[in-house]
């Protein structure tokens, strides 16, 4: 029996002078993988030393190789202990090709990241404009701007760098003024996290992710704007973090911004929300009075410039402006611009009357209501702890109040019922479903819940 053991082993085991026919090894790879993963990845390896228990293979790139250790380096070990049972592991070494195939390869690979430079760069220059000379500090904006500043004087040292608040306060403008800070001396690559994806899925369907995952990983500043679009896709959040793992390893800075805190961001997996939190975050606010007087009074100045033009708007008319406009800047400008084209096309010096008629639908229009501050002011209304609110805990005073902000937030934002659902402690959408019809029953037949209801919109709507 001994015998026949000895010869069944002998057709995987290979003498030690012998070497694992690696050609019947790459068909192995290709049954087992299949011909999309084979051809994109295993087919390039080579074997380069066979020892009696273990190998050292070859792979073109040093990416090509983190991305086959973190993705299939156990099963590939399981298939050639198919060939050889006393290999327990595995070493990748980086080669060169012979001088003519690298030749070819880089002319191939110099088309393709052209292609993805000069796409990035069609949709992603730097703006001129938006530099730190032309950004606007005050109180809200102020510690962000002073880290701004300090990451172009000590790259890595806040790393990553996270700006994270609400649309129109400034996160973009910074960004931008970091890259014109940077890039002269760098290689600064600046994306918004939709483009970035635009380009993944186009190098996917290409089969050209190897140079999709070379070109963003050379550069020494990566700054990508609006990160919570990545939120609920996978594959990008999988190629996301890669990434951002590997740019710092390398030591390069990352600039991040959102619309949230990292923590905060939904269907974000927790392992990249760890690392945005891991770095330096910084929040910025709402803008004050006195900052958005001094945001309207620079951009008259710079429409004056450009158009070389006066424009007469007195102190009391642009204080009612700064004061009604209670968004974020994005909004001011837009006022203002209405303002201005108002007094030109009528050539008058406008009042505070003139400017409530002509702004009438603008302050009029229900002010932004979003859950979290849905969940914070019902919680206040009902004189109970947020977390308790959130709880799993099912109890009459803990549970209406949850079902009323649930009505809430679908009556007065634009999120789904999945993404309500999610954010009352990930919550099925039924539940949600079920809390609408329950409150909007008891708002009909209740006066005291007619009565809580309005009284909360009134608050929502003040603040």
């Amino acid at each position: 029996m001994e015998k026949n053991i000895t010869k069944n082993q002998n057709k995987f085991i290979s003498e030690e002078e012998k070497t694992i026919n690696w050609d019947d090894v790459k068909n192995a790879f290709k049954k087992t993988f299949g011909s999309e993963i084979y051809e994109s990845w295993l087919q390039k390896i080579s074997l380069i030393k066979e020892y009696n228990d273990y190998l050292i293979l070859g792979v073109p790139t040093r990416f090509f190789r983190d991305w086959i250790v973190s993705r299939y380096l156990d099963k590939i070990l399981e298939q050639v202990k198919g060939f050889k049972l006393s290999l327990n592991r595995i070493e990748f070494k980086i080669i060169e090709e012979s001088k003519k195939n690298q030749e070819l390869i880089k002319i191939d690979e110099l088309n393709k990241v052209t292609e993805i430079k000069d796409s990035i760069l069609n949709y992603n220059r730097l703006n001129p404009n938006l530099s730190f000379n032309t950004f606007i500090r005050g109180n809200s904006n102020d510690i962000a701007l002073s880290y701004s500043k300090k990451v172009c004087e000590h790259i890595s040292r806040y790393n990553p760098l996270y700006l994270c608040g609400g649309v129109g306060l400034g996160k973009t403008h910074l960004l931008n003024a970091i890259g014109l800070e940077l890039q002269d001396k760098n290689n600064v690559m600046f994306i918004s996290a939709e483009r970035f994806m635009y380009h993944f899925i186009k190098s996917i369907k290409k089969n050209d992710m190897v140079n999709f995952k070379d070109f963003f990983r050379k550069s020494s500043v990566f700054i990508i704007d609006d990160i919570q679009f990545i939120s609920g896709k996978e594959s990008l959040q999988e190629e996301f973090f890669h990434t951002f793992n590997s740019l710092m390893d390398k030591g390069s800075q990352i600039i991040i911004s959102a619309d949230r805190a990292p923590m905060k961001l939904d269907r974000v997996q927790e392992r990249i929300k760890s690392r945005l939190a891991g770095g330096l975050v910084v929040d910025i606010e709402t803008p004050d009075l006195e900052l958005k007087i001094k945001i309207i009074r620079s951009k008259i100045e710079e429409i004056q410039n450009q158009f070389k033009e006066n424009i007469n708007l007195n102190d009391e008319v642009i204080s009612y402006i700064a004061s009604e406009s209670k968004t974020n800047i994005r909004e001011l400008i837009g006022v203002l611009n209405r303002v201005v084209a108002f007094s030109r096309v009528h050539n008058k010096n406008l009042n505070i009357s003139d400017c409530k008629n002509i702004l009438k639908d603008v302050f009029n229009q229900i002010k932004i209501i979003t859950v979290d501050k849905i969940q914070n002011v019902v919680s206040n209304y009902f004189n109970i702890a947020l977390s308790e609110m959130l709880s799993q805990r099912r109890s009459r005073p803990l549970a209406r109040p949850r079902q009323v902000a649930m009505y809430l937030a679908k009556k007065m934002t634009t999120r789904s019922l999945p993404e309500i659902g999610r954010r009352f402690a990930n919550r099925d959408h039924t539940t949600v479903i079920h809390a609408v019809k329950t409150i909007t029953r008891l708002s009909e037949q209740d006066d005291e819940m007619k009565k809580n209801i309005s009284q909360i919109k009134s608050l929502l709507l003040e603040q």
